[in-house]
């Protein structure tokens, strides 16, 4: 049951679930979502702490990029079925479709000066 109510925790909390939403699109590093969200870096940070623990996400390095996608769920049976049903949920919510219809340009050279 531990596992079960610390997914659903990290899913309590708007910020993250619209970071789910936005990963659903594409990979995306912090300074991306946090520009996508007007969000503080270090807040967007810790959302993705509390969903990478949640087995939510997972996050891969590229050179300096640090690049956060969704997890494929294999780490939990609940994780799984969340992310699976997420991915039909709240898709006409008109604050998602608006992040949704501006991320193609978000771009991270532009934001972060690589």
């Amino acid at each position: 049951m531990r596992e079960f109510i610390k997914i659903m925790k990290a899913l309590s909390d708007p910020n993250r679930v619209k970071i789910l939403k936005l990963l659903q699109h594409r990979v995306l590093c912090v300074c991306e979502i946090r520009e996508a969200l007007g969000l503080a870096q270090s807040t967007v940070s810790k959302h993705l702490k509390i969903l990478e623990e949640a087995g939510l996400i997972n996050f891969y390095k590229d050179g300096l990029w640090v690049n956060y996608r969704l997890s494929d769920g294999s780490s939990s049976p609940y994780a799984a079925s969340l992310l699976g049903s997420l991915r039909h949920w709240l898709e006409d919510e008109p604050e998602i479709r608006a992040l949704v219809e501006r991320l193609p340009s978000i771009d991270r050279e532009k934001i972060c000066g690589a």
